[in-house]
């Protein structure tokens, strides 16, 4: 089976040295692999011109065989082996906004249920995640989507409210809600420029405001926090990571009559090379998504 399983790596990446890399090998290994393969079926199954690397016509044929035999390996472990067997390595792209709220209960829980799966974690702004995932640099990503891209899988997974929230030494009136326009006299910190919420936030205030506001955009939730919290300004930050900083005073929401949509998250992932890890770790991150949106409820 790992002989078909390079096989489809290195028929998806068109590249041995990605393929090692992804299998947490050598491109000796995963040559040495493709060799044997093609030597049991007495056929070529790659062309290789200097760095381009193309399936032969008998490579394309295999490639639904290939794709059934590791489905039905994978149906077999999974009705006659232990869940809890299960491995392999996922190399997991996460915004910032999963990993302050809903990303702990998801590993904690992945732990539990499949402790032989590795999981690497790569946080990063959504466009740049966007990108990894279709180069197949990724094998998952949760993430502002969905994706459009034909080979990509989208599941929708979570969203968050996001409010205005400032510093108490900046001294807002938290009474009747501020116009946008009234807010925007206010500096403005929020997400990176090449996000959803900043593209929204700017069209806003160009339609609502008379004067130009004064934005700071930051890629890092984590320092928009920060900035908010020193009295730099007004922050869009979701409401599920600062709930402890409005409960004990450090900051608080402010009202105004324009808000910012919510946070919409999916789980994305490429439908190609077959993997059956990724069936696991989608399944378990939707269950996980229901627990966790329960405990928000409750």
């Amino acid at each position: 089976m790992t002989q078909l399983q390079t096989f489809l790596w290195v028929a998806s990446l068109r590249s041995f040295r990605k393929t090692a890399e992804k299998m947490n090998t050598t491109q000796p290994a995963i040559s040495a692999r493709v060799a044997r393969l093609e030597e049991t079926l007495g056929v070529r199954l790659f062309e290789r011109e200097a760095s381009i690397i193309r399936l032969t016509s008998k490579g394309i044929e295999l490639l639904p065989y290939a794709e059934k035999l590791l489905r039905t390996s994978a149906l077999l472990v999974e009705r006659i082996g232990q869940e809890e067997n299960l491995a392999g390595i996922i190399r997991l792209g996460v915004s910032e906004t999963i990993v302050h709220t809903w990303l702990p209960a998801f590993l904690s829980g992945l732990h539990q249920k499949y402790p032989a799966i590795e999981v690497e974690i790569v946080v990063d702004t959504t466009i740049n995640l966007r990108k990894e995932l279709t180069d197949r640099s990724l094998d998952f990503a949760f993430l502002m989507g969905p994706v459009t891209d034909f080979q990509i899988e989208n599941h929708d997974l979570i969203e968050f409210e996001v409010v205005w929230a400032a510093s108490r030494s900046l001294e807002i009136d938290a009474g009747a809600p501020l116009s946008l326009d009234e807010l925007a006299r206010i500096p403005l910190i929020t997400f990176a420029k090449n996000t959803p919420p900043f593209a929204e936030i700017s069209r806003q205030l160009r339609k609502n405001t008379d004067l130009p506001a004064r934005i700071f955009p930051c890629s890092s939730l984590a320092a928009i926090l920060k900035m908010a919290q020193d009295g730099i300004g007004v922050a869009t930050l979701p409401r599920k990571m600062i709930q402890a900083e409005l409960a004990n005073g450090t900051l608080k929401e402010v009202p105004c009559d324009w808000r910012p949509p919510n946070l919409r998250f999916t789980a994305s992932y490429p439908t190609e090379p077959y993997n059956p890890v990724t069936e696991k770790f989608i399944s378990h991150a939707l269950e996980t998504t229901k627990e966790y949106q329960k405990q928000v409820i409750t």
